[in-house]
C-alpha cells in the first residue's frame, strides 16, 4: 500500500539498499506486562501490526527474547508472508528468564541459538539486520565486543543474517565492531533529556550510518518540563508526538521505532512525523538535556 502519511522522509541503511521511512514500529509493548508472557488482548496485537504496514512503516524492531517469542510470533501471524519492502530488525545477546528476568547469552552457542530461534518464530530463511545487544550492563559499559561479534559475522557469512547492527554499545564499541564487519546501524537509549550519546550520532551521520533510539520518554515524564509542554500545547500536539519531532530533526540518520499496543496510539505516534517545530521551539525542547544535566 502506498504511503498515506509522511512518515519523516527517509534514509538509506549503509551499503544495504534498503531505505526505510524515518518513523517505524518497535514490537516490544505487544508482549505482556514487563514484556513477558502473551498480550492482553491478542487480535488488538495483530491490529497494531497491520495497521502499522498499511500506513506505511516498512521498518518493525522485535526480538525473540520479547516474550520471549511472542512478538515475533504475532508478527508472523499478522504480516506473513511479508510485503517487499518491509524490513524487519530484530536483536540477540540476551534471553528471559523463567522470572521474567533478563540474562546476557552472547556466546557464540547462544547467538546462534537466538539466530535461529528469530528465523523460525518470524518464518525466514534470514533475517534483515540482527542488532547484537551487548549485555555487560544494564547501560553501556566499556569491554571488547570481538568474540560475540565476530560470532554473528560467522551467521551473516552462513547466510542466516543480511546486516549486522549493535545495541547498548560505547562510542568505543562502535569503533571496535567497525573494525570487525559493517555495521548499518546503532540502537542506544537516546531521549530529550538523556543525551549522552549526542557526539555518536553526529559521527555516526558523518558516515551515513543510522541511530535508532529506543525510549524516546524513557525514565523521562513530560510533567518535568515545561518548556515541553509549552511546545506541545503551541502545536495542539502530545508531549510524546513533540519529544518524537525533535527526534526526527535533532540529526537526518535517527529512525524511531515507537511502539504501543492501540491503533489509536499508533496514528498518533505517525503524526509526530508531520509535527513542524520552528527553530525556537527546537531550541528550547533542545536546552532540556542541558538542564538535566544528561
Amino acid at each position: 500500500m502506498t504511503t498515506t502519511i509522511d512518515l519523516g522522509g527517509t534514509f538509506t541503511l549503509p551499503g544495504t539498499g534498503i531505505t526505510l521511512n524515518r518513523v517505524g514500529y518497535g514490537a516490544m509493548q505487544l508482549a505482556g506486562p514487563h514484556v513477558f508472557g502473551p498480550p492482553k488482548d491478542h487480535d488488538a496485537a495483530l491490529a497494531v501490526l497491520r495497521a502499522a504496514v498499511e500506513a506505511g512503516v516498512n521498518h518493525i524492531d522485535t526480538s525473540d527474547f520479547y516474550g520471549p517469542h511472542v512478538t515475533n510470533r504475532l508478527i508472523r501471524e499478522a504480516l506473513a508472508p511479508y510485503p517487499q519492502n518491509l524490513t524487519l530488525v530484530t536483536k540477540i545477546g540476551a534471553v528471559r528468564g523463567d522470572d521474567g528476568s533478563w540474562n546476557p547469552a552472547m556466546s557464540a552457542e547462544a547467538l546462534e541459538r537466538a539466530v535461529h530461534d528469530n528465523l523460525a518464530n518470524l518464518s525466514l530463511a534470514q533475517i534483515d539486520v540482527v542488532n547484537l545487544r551487548i549485555m555487560y550492563g544494564l547501560e553501556p559499559t566499556e569491554g571488547s565486543i570481538k568474540e560475540p561479534l565476530e560470532a554473528l559475522a560467522r551467521l551473516k557469512r552462513d547466510g542466516l543474517v543480511r546486516h549486522i547492527g549493535l545495541s547498548n554499545v560505547t562510542a568505543t564499541q562502535v569503533a571496535e565492531g567497525r573494525s570487525i564487519a559493517e555495521i548499518v546501524c546503532v540502537q542506544n537509549l537516546y531521549n530529550l533529556a538523556h543525551r549522552g550519546d549526542d557526539a555518536l550520532i553526529d559521527a555516526l551521520a558523518a558516515d551515513g550510518i543510522a541511530y535508532v533510539p529506543f525510549f524516546p520518554l524513557g525514565g523521562f515524564s513530560p510533567l518535568q518540563s515545561e518548556a515541553l509542554y509549552d511546545v506541545a500545547r503551541a502545536l495542539d500536539a502530545t508531549p510524546m508526538q513533540v519529544a518524537l519531532a525533535w527526534l526526527l530533526r535533532r540529526s537526518p540518520n535517527i529512525l524511531l521505532i515507537p511502539g504501543t499496543s492501540s491503533v489509536a496510539h499508533l496514528t498518533e505516534n505517525l503524526a509526530a512525523a508531520s509535527l513542524k517545530l520552528s527553530d525556537e521551539a527546537y531550541a528550547a525542547l533542545d536546552a532540556i538535556g542541558t538542564s538535566t544535566g544528561s
